[in-house]
């Protein structure tokens, strides 16, 4: 008798990320466990493994986001000591190259019309001006200086990606680099 072969595992973190494509072409409706399923090529109960139900998978979803998107930068070590000025661009270039803002504007969307996600935004949202404040503030900004600054940083990094699609990644760098000097100097 000829066994059968293994069937492939997913794990939560695949679940995760193939739920936030969908999010992104499709909004929260297209995040559905038999479409996820479907696309990642396994059986409907390995979902089970990872979450109970669909509202446990898009509380996942928004927790994942929270991390991968935005606490990989705001409590990476390397960028809370040191020199303010290189943990600024190391920040901007690590949602640069790492398209840390990909899922933004989905999320903000969905955001619009459900309390758990409007909850999880405005956290990210202060977790991220908190974090350039921080910085800003280590190398003397305050007050009005501090905030404009601080929003500047955390609203360019959040629309970029959704407003200025047809940018290519050495022009992104380059106005990266731009952007930093306006965001240190005095």
């Amino acid at each position: 008798m000829r066994k059968s072969p293994r069937k492939k595992r997913v794990s939560k973190a695949e679940w995760l990320e193939r739920a936030l494509d969908v999010l992104e072409s499709e909004g929260v409706q297209g995040v559905r466990v038999e479409r996820l399923a479907r696309d990642l090529g396994i059986a409907k109960a390995g979902f089970y493994w990872h979450f109970r139900d669909r509202s446990d998978l898009l509380q996942s979803l928004l927790e994942h986001w929270a991390h991968e998107f935005t606490a990989v930068v705001t409590a990476n070590p390397d960028l809370l000591e040191g020199d303010p000025e290189k943990r600024l661009y190391e920040a901007m270039r690590m949602i640069l190259e790492h398209d840390l803002a990909k899922y933004d504007l989905a999320i903000r969307d969905w955001a619009t019309r459900d309390p758990a996600a409007a909850k999880a935004v405005r956290h990210v949202t202060r977790t991220r001006l908190d974090f350039a404040r921080s910085i800003l503030s280590d190398l003397g900004f305050r007050g009005r200086q501090l905030e404009m600054r601080a929003r500047l940083f955390v609203g360019y990094h959040t629309w970029e990606h959704a407003t200025f699609r047809d940018l290519s990644k050495k022009e992104r760098r380059a106005l990266l680099r731009l952007r930093h000097k306006l965001l240190v100097s005095r």
